[in-house]
């Protein structure tokens, strides 16, 4: 399964935790929202390309 993870922001401890407990055998990508400029289109096509996405704030 492929997952994918949006980081609105700066995870603390207790997010990067679950991340990983969550993605164990799974094929992980991560979207840092917070840290460069986002290509909007690119990212709306890696959604549909994922099984599963997780949105955290």
């Amino acid at each position: 399964m492929k997952t994918l993870h949006i980081l609105r922001s700066e995870p603390d401890e207790t997010v990067e935790k679950l991340t990983v407990v969550i993605s164990m055998e799974d094929t992980t990508s991560v979207v840092m929202l917070y840290e460069d400029s986002v290509n909007w289109s690119a990212l709306v096509d890696e959604i549909f390309e994922n099984d599963r996405v997780i949105c955290w704030w």
